[in-house]
């Protein structure tokens, strides 16, 4: 069995690679992952050698779809939509395998065309894009960009060899790019959590894109307190940092609903910078761009209202971690869907099954 995964984007490996190692484990097949020229190059090409991964590089889609005709692979997966799927599914079956599981309403959109199969992570988000498109095949397998945790098959974040004081506690703070807090924190934070380590993980939008340079200043600011390791385009799983840290602070990303399926306390930071176009009279832009269920997942962390009310909060739920348990395991599955490691196994198992047919 031949697999293609389509790398728009760096930070859709995460999410691929343990279907990856799976199907190498398994022995049920090849792949090749297909990488798109940008200005992080030289990055991407150390992970494919670290990873050893078969690849090519292509500048656009058009290039993309060149290569995907030529090889008529089993299966091609893709993180987002892709323009010539309709082309695609001349020679191949497609996959969408999504990136996170946060509250952002585009979840639940699917392009023009519908790829053959989409993984989805548990049963209420599988029925409920069912509802939306009965013509679309949709599968629930769990979320398989936890599995290296849970599996413990991977190494945690070295403290000691970055600088930081492996006998403190580990915050780890994760904003996404948009809507972000990063712009409302002060300057000078992290000389308020001198007691603790601070892994900042910022969203690859955030690092890479010229509209986010008010973000950059900042970050590389903090970057200068001892007790901050900011993590750069080289960092670009969020998993290791996971598993090491104690506490996550975020806002309206992923990484929220990620930590919490862990059983690990979460800040949500509900203090953002919005754009004008998102304030005021056109709030509703922001409440579209949110999930239905928005209000609902807010209930699986504690909530900072100001930066202020930030610092207590992190004290509280360092000192007791098992303050929000039963909430959090409650959604776990609801987001995530089963938390057993396996999500990746039943993934290969139905692509191989699939292909026998």
């Amino acid at each position: 069995m031949h697999l293609i995964f389509d790398v728009l984007h760096l930070y859709y490996l995460p999410q691929y690679l343990p279907v990856y190692h799976q199907l190498i484990k398994q022995n049920a097949g090849h792949a090749t992952f297909v990488f798109y020229h940008g200005i992080h190059d030289e990055i991407i090409q150390s992970i494919i050698e670290q990873e050893q991964l078969n690849h090519l590089w292509v500048e656009n889609e058009e290039q993309a779809l060149a290569f995907y005709q030529s090889q008529a692979a089993d299966w091609i997966f893709f993180a987002n939509s892709f323009s010539y799927l309709d082309d695609v599914h001349q020679m191949s079956k497609s996959v969408q395998l999504g990136h996170g599981i946060g509250p952002k309403s585009c979840y639940y959109t699917c392009s023009g065309t519908a790829t053959t199969v989409r993984f989805v992570e548990g049963e209420y988000r599988t029925q409920r894009l069912k509802s939306m498109y009965p013509d679309a095949t949709f599968v629930n397998v769990g979320y398989c960009k936890l599995d290296p945790i849970i599996n413990n098959a991977l190494i945690d974040f070295d403290l000691e060899e970055h600088q930081l004081d492996p006998t403190k506690k580990t915050i780890l703070y994760a904003p996404t790019f948009y809507p972000s807090s990063i712009e409302c924190f002060p300057k000078d934070w992290p000389k308020a959590f001198e007691q603790y380590n601070i892994i900042i993980k910022p969203h690859y939008f955030s690092l890479s894109k010229e509209k986010y340079k008010s973000q950059q200043a900042l970050l590389l600011h903090w970057q200068q307190y001892d007790n901050v390791y900011l993590a750069d385009v080289h960092d670009y799983s969020l998993i290791p940092f996971m598993a090491t840290a104690d506490l996550l602070i975020s806002d309206a990303s992923s990484a929220l609903f990620e930590f919490a399926a862990l059983n690990k306390p979460v800040i949500w930071c509900d203090f953002l910078k919005l754009r004008w176009s998102y304030r005021g009279i056109f709030s509703y832009r922001f409440k579209k761009r949110m999930d239905q269920d928005y209000g609902e997942y807010a209930d699986i962390a504690v909530h900072a209202k100001t930066y202020t009310e930030l610092v207590t909060l992190v004290d509280e739920q360092i000192s007791s971690p098992k303050q929000l348990e039963k909430t959090r395991l409650s959604f776990a599955e609801k987001l995530a869907g089963k938390l057993d490691g396996k999500a990746s196994e039943r993934i290969v198992n139905y692509l191989v099954d699939s292909v026998k047919k």
